[in-house]
């Protein structure tokens, strides 16, 4: 499936069963045993850099509470996520649709209401319960012409117009002729840690449009997430350690009143086609924390994908729905698209089983 063109490819069968009784033990089984066919189902010549994927997990703890209806493990060109909005609204409407109770066991126990048209959802991610609302057609299938919408973990931020020193041998051109050596940026949680920061603090005072060439983007970014991911007192989960770490940056240009581009890069410096839902929850949960969002604010999300498209709905939309103790509830909406189906194999003589990213080591 594609959501605002970033790929989300749902592994369906053959995928082992995973070792643990929770979802972030079994996160680590599929890390340390099974990575192989992480990277033969993301990396060249099965797909590409920037392939995104969806492990489904039948059972997890809280499917067995009663809680969720299925777990999912993310994963992406270098491991495992823990927190996926594009993934989550593409399988909101695969799993509505699928009715084989080998891949969704707990299908039947999904209820439409009829008031609203909509089944609710409840997925089951590494960082928690995602609520989906998925439209369904008066024949039972989901309906690609409405969004399907979640609601999240609570997010947060945890710094506020950070500083950041660039050594001067990790200048980028844009920034050196600014003639400045300091970015500032916030850090926000949204089911994964996020380091925000504007175009124009990169140096590009026109925005993303701006900007010379994605390399120069790729550039800055990997150098902010290289300076910050050590800096592990930014990143602290306040249950898991396994959600302590520095996941993406993004960089964002406001467009509009209520309405910001941004474009991500996140695990190896792989680009969000998408809005990226998690980075909206985050981005919510700043502008709460700024006073710039009350609860009930909606603002609309676009990546450079839907900016192209103006108002064809593939942007996301995110609303501050509830604030607690822990955080922000934040709602995201977006549409996702069926792509195809596929069958992968690896020959028993073939010479790269598990694939390769060009650029990088195999």
């Amino acid at each position: 499936m594609h959501t605002s063109g970033e790929p989300t490819r749902i592994v369906v069968n053959g995928y082992p069963e995973l070792e643990g009784g929770t979802l972030l033990e079994k996160r680590r089984c599929a890390r340390d045993k099974w990575d192989e066919i992480r990277m033969r189902l993301m990396r060249e010549p099965r797909g590409h850099a920037e392939m995104y994927g969806a492990i489904l997990v039948q059972e997890t703890e809280l499917t067995r509470s009663g809680e969720a209806d299925i777990g999912v493990l993310f994963c992406h060109n270098e491991g495992y996520s823990t927190m996926c909005g594009h993934a989550s609204i593409g399988l909101g409407r695969f799993l509505v649709d699928t009715h084989d109770l080998n891949v969704f066991p707990r299908r039947n126990g999904l209820v439409q209401d009829p008031s609203t048209g909509f089944v609710t959802l409840r997925l089951h991610a590494p960082c928690g319960i995602v609520q989906l609302s998925v439209p369904v057609k008066p024949d039972g299938h989901s309906d690609p012409t409405r969004p399907v919408s979640f609601l999240g973990v609570p997010s947060f931020a945890t710094a506020r117009n950070l500083v950041v020193e660039i050594p001067a041998d990790k200048l980028w051109p844009s920034l050196k002729a600014t003639g400045r050596s300091t970015v500032t940026l916030d850090v926000a949680y949204g089911g994964a840690f996020y380091a925000l920061v504007s175009a124009s603090e990169l140096g590009f005072p026109y925005g993303l449009r701006g900007a010379t060439t994605v390399t120069e983007l790729d550039h800055a970014t990997a150098t902010l997430k290289a300076l910050l991911s050590p800096r592990t007192e930014l990143f602290v989960h306040p249950t898991e350690a396994d959600l302590t770490f520095l996941y993406g940056v993004i960089v964002t240009e406001v467009t509009a009143q209520q309405r910001e581009t941004g474009i991500c890069f996140f695990a190896d410096q792989q680009i969000d086609r998408s809005p990226c839902g998690s980075g909206v929850m985050a981005r919510v949960a700043l502008g709460v924390a700024q006073g710039r969002l009350r609860l009930g604010d909606t603002c609309e999300y676009d990546s450079v994908v839907s900016l192209l498209h103006g108002e064809s709905g593939y942007g996301f939309r995110g609303t501050a729905v509830e604030e607690r103790e822990e955080g922000v509830i934040v709602k995201v909406d977006g549409r996702a698209f069926y792509t195809g189906a596929s069958s992968f194999v690896v020959e028993e003589h073939d010479a790269l089983p598990n694939g390769f990213i060009v650029g990088l080591p195999a």
